[in-house]
């Protein structure tokens, strides 16, 4: 670091993405992305935009915050639109926490919310998951702090039941409950439908998994219509045109095409279930997923091992060094022809061994 750094983020441990490797060809299972491409339509309309990238985007979002609360049933003033569900994240650490309001999380969870809160300086509090990681909802309940829930939680892909969650929400009526939802659309239940009851819960999901649009980078919060005033404010004090017009126009493309994203999403499922029973066939165990990835070990094989030795072979699944979770590798599920080439692989392993 350079000696102009403000002491205040000299000791910031910044977040550490997947990687995303250039001048070779691999099998990406490492960041969760969709492996088909985004709708037509969304191709389309983004091409359309382009047209205009002289203007300055839309700072409102009207269309696309239109076409979310007419998918979800509500008002439009009751959704903001963001650069990725990262944005909204962050705006939610940002608005609702602070030295007297600290946030809460599990130990295990994704990986920026500790970012977030060192960044903009906010205490926070980790709760240890249990031991089969699932989340003890008693944990929670009247903590009196602002609690973040990735549900399905990343990287167990493990899924509380909204029933659960209300019981959260309700317990911390002077808090706010943040849900994030990134992989909601691959077989668990949403929370939107509670945000009309509770006035303190923010729900966030994104376009990258289910919608094909990572590289677009588009995320959205629905709650209440003065929590998403709040937020707006500190969008606006931070970048009124945080949505670019070609990512704009493509997530009202892909709105418009609601049959080709479930038909995606039925195939990753079906392609999930697949591979968890083979693996489990060759002695894995794994976490119960409501998510686009599969998050298992094999007892025999060390998980940072078969990491290094799948990259070798042209294959990238996740592994995480954390103690509790250093065994288990994170694999996204991908085609059927990715998943076989993957269980082929781990086939070689097993029969070879791994030095």
């Amino acid at each position: 670091m350079s000696r102009y750094l403000s002491p205040r983020q000299s000791a910031l441990v910044p977040y550490t993405p997947g990687e995303q490797p250039r001048g070779r060809t691999y099998i990406k299972l490492n960041t969760n992305e969709s492996p088909y491409p985004p709708s037509e339509k969304a191709i389309q309309a983004a091409a359309e935009a382009a047209e205009n990238l002289n203007l300055y985007s839309d700072p409102t979002c009207k269309v696309l915050t239109e076409a979310i609360a007419e998918l979800y049933d509500i008002k439009p003033t009751q959704v903001i639109c963001t650069n990725g569900s990262d944005e909204v994240l962050d705006f939610a650490f940002q608005a609702f926490c602070d030295e007297n309001t600290p946030a809460v999380f599990p130990d295990i969870t994704y990986g920026f919310y500790p970012v977030f809160a060192a960044r903009n300086h906010i205490p926070f509090i980790t709760i240890p998951l249990k031991d089969d990681f699932t989340i003890n909802i008693d944990d929670y309940l009247g903590i009196g702090k602002t609690i973040f829930i990735a549900n399905p939680n990343a990287p167990t892909g493990i899924a509380l039941k909204v029933s659960e969650i209300e019981q959260i929400v309700a317990s911390n009526p002077d808090n706010v409950v943040v849900v994030d939802e990134a992989y909601v659309d691959f077989g668990s239940e949403s929370c939107v439908s509670l945000t009309g009851k509770y006035d303190n819960l923010l729900v966030t999901q994104t376009f990258s998994k289910s919608r094909s649009m990572a590289g677009a980078r588009l995320g959205f919060g629905i709650g209440n219509e003065k929590l998403i005033s709040d937020l707006h404010t500190i969008r606006y004090a931070t970048n009124p045109y945080n949505v670019n017009s070609m990512t704009m126009a493509a997530g009202v493309g892909v709105l418009s095409d609601e049959e080709y994203t479930r038909k995606n999403c039925a195939t990753i499922m079906e392609n999930r279930a697949y591979t968890a029973a083979e693996l489990k066939k060759r002695g894995f165990d794994m976490t119960d997923s409501y998510a686009n990835f599969i998050f298992a070990k094999q007892s025999n094989l060390d998980g940072g091992k078969l990491y290094e030795k799948l990259k070798e072979m042209g294959i990238l699944v996740r592994h995480f060094t954390a103690p509790r979770i250093s065994d288990y590798n994170r694999i996204t599920v991908g085609t059927k022809a990715e998943m076989d080439a993957l269980l082929s692989a781990i086939d070689q392993i097993l029969k070879d061994g791994l030095s």
